[in-house]
């Protein structure tokens, strides 16, 4: 039974986590708001008709975006409005025919509420015209046209340039005489314009009648899919026979829970003991600051004795399960997933996702690194420590910080835990903010950026006479600007420097630093260091 200490330190954590969330998706809204206003900008300024392939290509090269998403900024189009299975037009219908008989206060509260309907009805319908991108810079004529909801899903599925030219050439045709109409007194000139009008009406409602209404329609097992993926986003851990008894008659006598359990294998969701679950969109296209909001409230970021990174996320139960199989896949299968696990208290079972190798936890931590709020301390110290054992084994302090971030990561994990034993751990208060102080991220971006004051005791001893002929001879041999000539030389020289300095003599700049400088010189005029260089130790 958890205390009352432990019950409020739960509710704190929940609170937390769900403000990150809300941070989260608000800064996400923002971010696809002020993208789309962008593409939404560019679109209406856009006169040359292209096909939507075309349009494609352009938004990706221009907002630097993948076709997929590119597409969506393109491709939406309002959902079409559908109250009790009918359209808003037949009911606006059927509530006028009632009105007839109605009389005094009653009539009139029918009238406000099918002006309410309509105006309502206006704004999804602007919102479609607006949905149709080719058409933005000839919306003033094109609301002259005779549409309606169906007709301008027909129109944004056309795709082809050649189809929307035909549109915008007879909708021009309209606008023009209707132009020139205004300047002409009513006579023969003022009745040919007007023939041009109707015609051009006729030639626009002849362009859509070519779009099939059967194209538009979605197949029984398109409607299916999308069913099945909205249920179980509304209702996580739902079951096959369940979706099958929820189904609408029309999907119901067409599929089975054997064919839905089926299909759900193709489809985003996760099944669970015979129960779907799946992860949020929202939270799939802002995985990382989710995943750090997780790893505050129910995660780890620790290491073990031996100077191992340890980072890890635990949820229980079946949807603790899908969860973890789900967040798996959308951080990219990094990390190892340990699913049933038995718990402590043989209670519900544990599943884990847990990251060992240094490589999946830098990448974990460097991208969550933004979104922490909790746990921004730990992650900074593993990124350190991971940093100093893959190119500063061999530092002189690289023992001695490796035991202080180990006691800052128990301080970090434990300063909150009333009566834990710090000093069994030999960490002492006094000495915490030392060890902060003692980071060595500037002292290694220091050795990396210039080379570094190094010992050749720390980096290792290497051979560079014969390194050194081998460039002088590629000099002779090669053209190349006298700017990068004396570069190279300057580099031989220091190197040189460093291989004839004793063990344990500082040095500027090492052998192998002035190495990878002249090769990524030498690479500008074609010489592959591959080839020509051999590093070798002494």
């Amino acid at each position: 039974m958890p205390t009352p200490d432990e019950l409020r330190e739960a509710s704190t954590r929940l609170e937390q986590v769900a403000v990150l969330e809300e941070e989260a998706e608000k800064d996400l809204e923002d971010a696809k708001n002020l993208l789309g206003d962008e593409i939404a900008l560019s679109l209406s300024n856009e006169l040359s008709i292209f096909s939507e392939h075309e349009l494609v290509s352009k938004i990706s090269t221009e907002f630097k975006l993948n076709a997929s998403q590119a597409k969506k900024h393109i491709e939406s189009f309002p959902k079409k409005q559908m109250y009790y299975g009918e359209e808003v037009p037949d009911i606006v219908k059927t509530l006028r025919k009632q009105r007839r008989s109605l009389k005094g206060e009653s009539r009139d509260r029918m009238t406000k509420n099918i002006d309410a309907i309509i105006d309502g009805y206006s704004e999804h319908i602007t919102k479609c015209v607006k949905s149709i991108y080719w058409l933005n810079p000839y919306q003033q004529p094109f609301m002259k046209m005779k549409f309606d909801e169906n007709d301008l899903l027909k129109l944004h599925s056309m795709k082809e340039a050649s189809q929307r030219r035909k549109v915008i050439d007879s909708i021009c045709k309209y606008w023009e005489a209707e132009l020139d109409l205004k300047d002409t007194s009513y006579g023969k000139q003022y009745s040919l314009l007007s023939k041009e009008m109707n015609l051009a009406k006729r030639e626009f409602r002849k362009h859509i009648k070519e779009v099939s209404s059967s194209s538009l329609k979605k197949s029984i097992k398109e409607e299916t899919r999308e069913y099945i993926v909205k249920q179980v986003k509304d209702n996580q851990g739902i079951s096959a026979r369940e979706l099958h008894d929820r189904m609408p008659s029309k999907l119901y006598d067409r599929n089975s829970w054997h064919s839905i359990s089926k299909m759900a294998k193709s489809l985003e969701v996760t099944s669970v003991s015979g129960r779907y679950f799946s992860l949020d969109s929202e939270i799939k296209k802002n995985v990382w600051a989710y995943t750090a909001a997780f790893i505050d409230s129910d995660g780890y970021i620790t290491m073990d004795r031996n100077h191992n990174p340890r980072v890890g996320l635990v949820a229980t139960g079946d949807r603790g399960k899908a969860f973890m199989t789900e967040i798996h896949k959308a951080l990219g299968s990094i990390g190892k997933l340990h699913l049933d696990q038995k718990s402590p208290q043989d209670t519900r079972p544990v599943n884990r996702l847990n990251f060992y190798s240094q490589s999946d936890v830098t990448e974990l931590l460097t991208k969550c690194l933004p979104h922490f709020r909790m746990k921004k301390g730990n992650a900074n110290l593993l990124l350190e420590l991971i940093r100093m054992k893959k190119s500063y084994k061999k530092a002189e302090w690289y023992k001695t910080r490796c035991d202080e971030i180990f006691k800052l990561m128990k301080w970090e994990n434990h300063k909150d835990h009333v009566g834990f034993d710090f000093a069994k751990e030999g960490i002492y208060v006094d000495d915490i903010s030392k060890y902060q102080d003692n980071c060595k991220m500037s002292v290694m971006d220091e050795m990396e950026n210039i080379g570094g004051i190094i010992t050749k005791k720390e980096f290792g001893d290497t051979s560079f006479k014969a390194y050194y002929n081998k460039v002088k001879r590629i000099l002779k041999q090669t053209t190349m600007d006298k700017e990068d000539e004396d570069i190279i030389m300057s580099f031989l020289d220091a190197g040189m420097k460093d291989e004839e300095s004793s063990e344990d003599e500082m040095t500027m700049i090492s052998a192998d630093f002035a190495k990878n400088k002249i090769e990524e010189i030498l690479t500008k005029y074609g010489k592959n260091e591959k080839q020509l260089f051999r590093r070798e130790n002494a």
